[in-house]
């Protein structure tokens, strides 16, 4: 017990210390730019939004060890929180681009090298596949908040579209199943954060922006759509599979002619 208490402190030390840095972030932006009260605050929430569930998963899991690849994503979800903080800080004035797309690219560059380290170290978890995948999810959010406001809000199903299919599993739980792995589906994940980083670095014309983030969100649209009718087909083969397979019965009583022949 007291070895087990050992390691869940050492886990509530790391997830406090990425706390900290976030916090850190924070403070150098707002002697950079002069951070607004809506990006204080967002940041702040984000931070410790991060910290209590990060450090209840730990808790909850069987890791002895916080491991490098978590510490990489802990790295960019720090990174998120920083462009988050500049997000919510834009409807007040307007925040220097170069300091957004910055922290995105970082953001976005370091999503592929987490999975890598857990592969090359052996490192690899549960826990910290969905750390990954929940960090992406909201740096799409918040980027598509942040590209919205200029080309409309529409912009916003490439950030909902994943929380759309959560909400969407509590109703239809056949869509808990889980997915085949397929290079597509990380392919377009990966095309909405570029194409979302383009347009929001406003470096193409107004049009261009609006056909590129017009054809990452067909492609999600794509992506999602072919994943839900593999898994309403993989569910229904499921039930019908469960509905053929003969029902175990108990061996039936022999009749009295029967047990008066066996006698015989």
């Amino acid at each position: 017990m007291a070895l087990n208490n050992t390691y869940d402190a050492r886990l509530q030390q790391e997830t406090a210390v990425g706390a900290g840095v976030q916090i850190l972030l924070l403070a150098l932006l707002g002697t950079a730019i002069g951070l607004g009260v809506a990006g204080w605050l967002s940041g702040l929430a984000f931070a410790f939004a991060t910290w209590a569930v990060l450090s209840r998963a730990l808790h909850r899991s069987a890791l002895r060890s916080f491991g490098p690849a978590n510490r990489v994503t802990l790295g960019r979800a720090t990174l998120v929180g920083g462009v988050t903080a500049l997000v919510a800080d834009s409807f007040q004035s307007a925040p220097p681009v170069t300091l957004l797309v910055g922290l995105t690219a970082v953001a976005l560059l370091l999503d592929g090298v987490d999975g890598k380290v857990a592969r090359r170290t052996g490192t690899s978890s549960a826990l910290g596949a969905r750390f990954d995948m929940e960090v992406d999810a909201f740096l799409i959010l918040v980027l598509s908040v942040y590209v919205s406001t200029r080309l409309g809000p529409w912009v916003l199903l490439i950030g909902g579209m994943r929380y759309l299919f959560v909400a969407a599993a509590h109703f239809a739980p056949w869509l808990n199943a889980q997915l085949p792995p397929s290079f597509a589906r990380k392919t377009v994940a990966a095309v909405q954060g570029i194409a979302l980083l383009i347009a929001g670095s406003s470096l193409l014309p107004h049009t261009a922006e609006l056909t590129l983030v017009l054809l990452a969100l067909g492609s999600l649209v794509w992506s999602f759509g072919r994943d839900v009718v593999w898994l309403w087909r993989h569910g229904r083969a499921t039930a019908v599979t469960a509905e053929a397979r003969p029902q175990e019965t108990a061996p039936a009583q022999p009749t009295l002619r029967e047990l008066e022949l066996a006698v015989r």
